[in-house]
């Protein structure tokens, strides 16, 4: 299976980066390389691009798709949240421009053998890097039920968590759960009927959450901003983009919080607390996917993307 991901608000990224030709450009969710081309096409030989992934099949697809660029091209397998040393190892002290991608690509929800999908009968896997050890089908079997009811309620927000959660450590007693199959099966049986009938599929938020936490995407997207952010340089841009309202709350927030001037109670007559500002929010609502592109690619539905730039 061809690894394809359709790369989502693409003009908008291109406009929020402002790149520069012979600016320093990281893509911390790489995949089949969508965006970076785009990021390459306008970087001289002066520039540098730095792509990291932690899926194999993602950086294969993209060392294909980045070949034959002026830039300099830096493609490295691993997870986001490792990006300081990541940088430190290339040398690189500050940084023109991030983009994030937080979803999921086409090639990882399509391929059964990896899991994420409850289309089909597969594997109960679910890991970005394929040589991580915790697997979804080790979660379902082996976590207790206040855990589960917890990964399913917080990271899926599911109405049904609890029962979910009592009906998979119910039928875990039998035999282990080994497969996607198996597993909606068991979800749509704890949903009532009502709730099945309505929105989307009754599997689906399931699934995020479990996604969410063997890849424990909501840490590492923690641990991202801070970095992106102390790396980035004087009028350095960063672009985040989201696919639920968990990923979406935390970018919020987190340019929130380094957007904040002085936080002293207003009755001080002067500033103590010696806080300043370290980015400028562009965005101040979310940039959404138009009309035109919902319609040509319908995962762009969900997409929203913010922009911050660092203040000299």
């Amino acid at each position: 299976m061809e690894f394809c991901h359709v790369p989502v608000l693409l003009n908008e990224v291109i406009e929020g980066l402002k790149i520069k030709a012979d600016g320093v450009y990281v893509d911390c969710t790489l995949g089949g390389g969508g965006h970076s081309v785009e990021i390459a096409k306008r970087l001289g030989p002066e520039g540098t691009l730095v792509g990291i992934d932690q899926d194999p099949d993602a950086l294969r697809a993209a060392e294909k798709n980045l070949y034959g660029f002026d830039a300099h091209v830096k493609i490295i397998q691993g997870n986001f949240r490792h990006l300081d040393g990541i940088l430190k190892e290339l040398g690189i002290r500050k940084v023109d421009g991030f983009l994030a991608d937080l979803g999921v690509s086409s090639y990882q929800l399509e391929n059964p053998a990896r899991g994420f999908t409850y289309q089909e009968d597969a594997p109960l896997d679910m890991r970005m890097d394929p040589n991580s050890e915790l697997t979804a089908e080790k979660i379902v079997n082996t976590f207790s039920k206040e855990e589960l009811e917890k990964i399913i309620s917080e990271y899926g927000e599911e109405k049904w968590a609890s029962r979910i959660a009592s009906f998979i450590v119910e039928r875990r007693k039998k035999k282990p759960i080994l497969t996607s199959g198996e597993l909606v099966e068991i979800i749509k049986a704890a949903v009532p009927a009502g709730a099945r009938r309505r929105g989307p599929h009754p599997a689906r938020r399931t699934f995020q959450a479990l996604r969410i936490a063997v890849n424990d995407e909501l840490n590492a997207l923690r641990e991202l901003l801070d970095l992106m952010v102390r790396y980035a340089g004087p009028g350095g841009r960063i672009c985040v983009i989201s696919f639920h309202s968990l990923e979406d709350r935390m970018v919020k927030e987190a340019f929130q919080k380094y957007a904040q001037g002085c936080i002293c109670p207003a009755d001080f007559p002067r500033c103590v607390c010696g806080k300043s500002p370290s980015i400028r929010i562009i965005t101040r609502k979310p940039i959404t996917a138009g009309e035109k592109e919902k319609e040509l690619n319908p995962r762009s539905r969900s997409a929203k993307l913010r922009v911050a730039e660092k203040i000299a």
